[in-house]
């Protein structure tokens, strides 16, 4: 029975999606004799946290239960104030009888902490229930504590015949009007989508979320010498966009200047910044240059190709991946969407996980 309370857990933590970070998706589940009287999730960044949230939505009649009651928990109860008290206080306060943890937190203000201040309590605990499908819903929170970088996923579409766009600079819709929302679902879940020079000026891309209900992400564009029109819709300061440049570091309303060195390690640079950000996850939507790059420096955690039914009989080869393990395959509709992790990751793919 851990192992489906747990998977409730994670399924409520994924309701959190888009809308939490840089903290991590965390959803609790209270259980007393068998029966559900609690259920939270994290909901938004600087509000309630999960197990709060579940104890706070226990009914009347059964708050004399929790004593006698199970929590169960996708992460270790936070440790530190924050923008909220520690939950594991809470669970101390409301003597919760054990308390049962997917994860331990990696953020050094956790890291253990949690689980000692209910053991020090006399809460029963136990932790690495459904551990490999924590890691992966939590992928992006796990990599910006652990490797100090954005978790990175490519993304890109390519004809049947396995070419990336015609020749000539030109805008080319390969994939249909359902993959096309489905890439503006994923922009609202994570934080922020790069794309190079040639890119810009060839497509004229807003990288906003208007095909789907959320937020935008940081939208970033490497413009070396500024020579990109300031009339491009990704100057339209409709969200906050960064231009990634080696002449100046300006900071206006939703518009901000980032000089970097352009040497071999822009591209890490560039993720240091999103560190100090706070940024947690990243899209390289393009082009096919700098999805070469981040893909030659090993620099990707996860790839979502779509390959249309369309056919390009001259132009840019799709990029080819190195040290890449499937994690599943589906239609959307006529395209099909394969996604790709890194063979190296620390976040593998948990089977009949969702992205």
């Amino acid at each position: 029975m851990h192992e489906a309370y747990m998977r409730r857990c994670l399924q409520l933590a994924e309701m959190g999606k888009g809308n939490v970070s840089p903290n991590p998706m965390v959803g609790a589940v209270l259980v007393h004799d068998g029966r559900v009287i609690g259920e939270g999730w994290h909901k938004e960044y600087g509000k309630a946290h999960a197990e709060v949230n579940c104890i706070e939505s226990v009914a009347e009649a059964d708050r004399h239960l929790i004593p006698e009651s199970t929590m169960y928990v996708s992460l270790e109860p936070c440790a530190h104030h924050g923008k909220t008290p520690p939950c594991a206080d809470r669970l101390v306060k409301e003597r919760v009888k054990e308390v049962i943890v997917c994860n331990p937190d990696p953020f050094e203000k956790v890291g253990g902490r949690g689980m000692q201040i209910l053991h020090d309590n006399n809460i029963i605990t136990t932790t690495g229930i459904l551990n490999k499908e924590g890691r992966w819903l939590n992928r992006r929170f796990f990599c910006i504590q652990e490797n100090k970088r954005p978790y990175i996923i490519l993304k890109w579409a390519q004809s049947a015949n396995g070419k990336f766009a015609p020749y000539g600079n030109r805008r080319y819709q390969i994939s249909n009007a359902y993959s096309s929302s489905i890439v503006h679902k994923w922009r609202t879940e994570e934080d922020a989508i790069i794309v190079g020079t040639n890119t810009a000026l060839a497509d004229d891309p807003q990288l906003t979320s208007r095909l789907w209900e959320g937020k935008n992400p940081l939208r970033i564009v490497i413009d070396r010498s500024l020579i990109l029109p300031t009339n491009l819709k990704l100057f339209n300061r409709e969200t906050n966009t960064w231009v990634v440049n080696d002449m100046k570091e300006a900071q206006g309303e939703n518009l901000q200047y980032v000089k970097l060195e352009f040497d071999e390690h822009l591209l890490e640079n560039i993720l240091q910044r999103l560190y100090e950000a706070k940024v947690q996850s990243l899209i390289v939507e393009g082009g096919a240059k700098l999805l070469h790059t981040f893909i030659d420096k090993g620099l990707w955690d996860e790839a979502r190709v779509i390959t249309g039914n369309k056919v390009i009989e001259h132009g840019i080869a799709a990029p080819l991946l190195s040290n890449a393990t499937m994690a599943f395959e589906t239609e959307l509709e006529e395209d099909i969407l394969q996604v790709y992790v890194n063979s190296e990751s620390k976040y593998p793919y948990a089977e009949g996980m969702g992205l």
